[in-house]
């Protein structure tokens, strides 16, 4: 009889405990820590949210292009038959 009303009460209390491990600050260095160097390019260091992000190379875009326009193909002189 107990072990239903724990599951219960688990239940209704995970969403709440679940709620207090989102962020509250921004993010920051670890102490005696720095972020990585500036890029030779780049005038300013990369936030932590863009060195959090993925670059393209990690999630390309899909490309599921169809053919839309069938054109013929030109005569090509060198197509020739088997000897």
């Amino acid at each position: 009889m107990r072990k239903p009303l724990l599951t219960a009460g688990l239940a209704a209390l995970a969403p709440a405990l679940l709620a207090g491990c989102g962020a509250r600050a921004p993010l920051e260095p670890a102490p005696n820590m720095a972020l990585p160097p500036t890029p030779l390019a780049e005038n300013e260091p990369p936030t932590p949210d863009e060195l959090l992000g993925q670059p393209p190379q990690a999630r390309p875009e899909r490309v599921d292009e169809l053919l839309t326009e069938s054109e013929e193909r030109e005569d090509d002189r060198f197509d020739l038959p088997p000897d």
